[in-house]
């Protein structure tokens, strides 16, 4: 008998498909409730207000997977998870939906006052000139991210004849053509757009994405509106925006910190927020109770989950064998995926050597996982990167060689974008460790690790020199360098391996050397 824990509120309706199976028992109990049986649970179903804390996964010694109802995971520490062998899912489609309608929703309220003007009918005033707002139709609306929700919001938003400039560096021209939208940079949406939305994760990148600069270069008389995550839209630099005017309202879901409390921008009357309600409808807790509840019956019918967050069960055999080369693939996937910034719609991995003998399958999704990662807002593994591509219009397949190119075992990554393609081979040395023997067209050798610098520069005496002096002027550290270059005079690169990453302000002083063509900062 498979014994799962339901230590947070679920339906019945939602656990009906585990209800199916003759060798499932449910307990509907709280964490604390079932102290001494702990140990005998095989999975745990929780949604926000169980923590799965590193010390509850020592006492569930004999758990085998975490099912969350629901998107976010912030409430189960996934390394402790893997570490112990713990498949870890969740629901990432349930709240699709409802998000999307949530983000309509709240772009009809904002546009047409409708928070301030039932506040005044409620206080038994009549006052309709007060409250005059603007239509949705004709209105140009920017979409920044173009995922599941951001597509969704574009459907509705063309439904309302509205037109829709998205910002999103991985949407193809295909599939933004197919979906009805145009593909503009992000200083074209931000100068172009009425109404603005943001659909990105939460990230290094994303944080402060609408701050000073960005927001100074908005139409006057911008709305904006973020359901997505706090901290993308800088909330301190909103306020001098909203009091010139220059921003005519915002419609906020998410915080910085919630609940906000006594926050500045409550105070202003074109303001409308709520608290979290994105994925808050009863379908869409119904849809991630039942999501979660069908993959946890196909883990233990021992079927593929689709949504798996983790690393899948390998037997140990298998994982032995290809353990050194499955994480080669990753840094391959991720190293290509952030120098190749731009659409892509073909990956093709070669394999060569020894490592075209074993069980190429999770290797292969251990490097389009890894290429996928930075593209969108979910997380992606070996299980799901399959379904992700699919969604993203990126095809992969495999092939294989006889050209190891002097080395005992080689992996060989093409990607084909818009534009460009982009070729990246690696190779794993037992007691040495992984190698990238070939980046764009130039033979070179550096280990895929940490803080990663790229320059691409034609080959000129001084250059090395030229990099050191800024480098070390801004107190960045140098661990290693390599360089490599097709023929003398012509097209060279150096790697470099720093102790810390370089921030913007290093970058833009690197490209102004001349004789240097692109920089870039990789982290692997």
């Amino acid at each position: 008998m498979f014994r799962v824990l339901v230590s947070d509120a679920i339906s019945e309706e939602g656990l009906a498909p585990l209800r199916t199976s003759a060798h499932i028992d449910i307990v509907q109990k709280k964490v604390g409730e079932v102290e001494d049986e702990l140990h005998t649970f095989d999975a745990l179903l929780v949604r926000s207000a169980t923590k799965v804390t590193e010390d509850l996964l020592e006492k569930m010694t004999n758990l085998k997977i975490v099912g969350r109802a629901g998107v976010g995971v912030d409430n189960i520490d996934i390394d402790a998870a893997t570490k112990r062998g713990i498949v870890v899912i969740n629901a990432p489609n349930g709240n699709t939906i409802s998000a999307a309608e949530h983000t309509f929703a709240m772009m009809a309220a904002l546009v047409r006052h409708i928070p301030q003007a039932h506040i005044s009918v409620k206080s038994r005033e009549w006052n309709r000139s007060a409250f005059v707002g603007k239509e949705l139709f004709g209105k140009k609306l920017g979409v920044i991210g173009f995922g599941r929700i951001g597509s969704e919001v574009a459907k509705r938003a063309r439904a309302f004849g509205m037109t829709v400039h998205v910002y999103d560096p991985f949407l193809t021209k295909e599939r933004a053509e197919k979906l009805g939208v145009s593909i503009h940079s992000l200083d074209e949406v931000l100068a172009s757009a009425d109404i603005i939305t943001v659909h990105t994760p939460l990230t290094k990148e994303t944080r402060g994405l609408l701050g000073t600069e960005n927001l100074a270069k908005t139409k006057k008389g911008v709305y904006l509106i973020n359901c997505a995550r706090g901290g993308i839209i800088d909330e301190q630099a909103l306020i001098p925006f909203l009091e010139s005017g220059h921003v005519a309202g915002v419609a906020l879901d998410v915080f910085e910190q919630e609940p906000p409390g006594d926050h500045p921008l409550l105070a202003f009357s074109n303001v409308i927020a709520t608290p979290h309600l994105g994925a808050s409808t009863v379908e869409a807790q119904l849809n991630v109770a039942t999501q979660v509840a069908e993959e946890l019956l196909h883990f233990v019918e021992g079927q593929p989950v689709t949504s798996s967050i983790n690393l899948p069960a390998l037997s140990k055999d298998v994982y032995e064998k290809i353990q050194s080369f499955y994480h080669l693939g990753r840094k391959l996937g991720l190293i290509a995926s952030q120098f190749m910034n731009i659409p892509v719609q073909e990956l093709s991995v070669t394999y060569a050597g020894t490592v075209a003998d074993l069980e190429t399958t999770y290797i292969t999704r251990s490097l389009l996982a890894g290429f996928l990662q930075p593209r969108v807002a979910s997380t992606v593994n070996e299980v799901n990167a399959a379904m992700v591509a699919k969604e993203r219009g990126i095809t992969y397949g495999e092939k294989f060689s006889d050209e190891t190119h002097g080395y005992a075992n080689c992996i060989s990554l093409t990607v084909h974008g818009e534009n460009k393609t982009f070729t990246i081979k690696g190779t794993h040395v037992p007691n040495y460790g992984d190698r990238i023997v070939h980046f764009d067209g130039v033979a070179i050798d550096f280990a895929p690790e940490g803080h990663l610098l790229y320059i691409q520069h034609q080959d000129r005496p001084g250059m090395i020199g030229k990099v050191g002096n800024i480098l070390g002027a801004h107190d960045v550290n140098i661990a290693t360098m390599q360089v490599g270059r097709q023929e003398a005079g012509g097209k060279a690169m150096m790697i470099l391996s720093l102790d810390k990453p370089v921030d913007d302000a290093v970058l833009k002083t690197l490209a102004q050397i001349d004789d240097i063509e692109t920089v870039k900062r990789l982290e692997a």
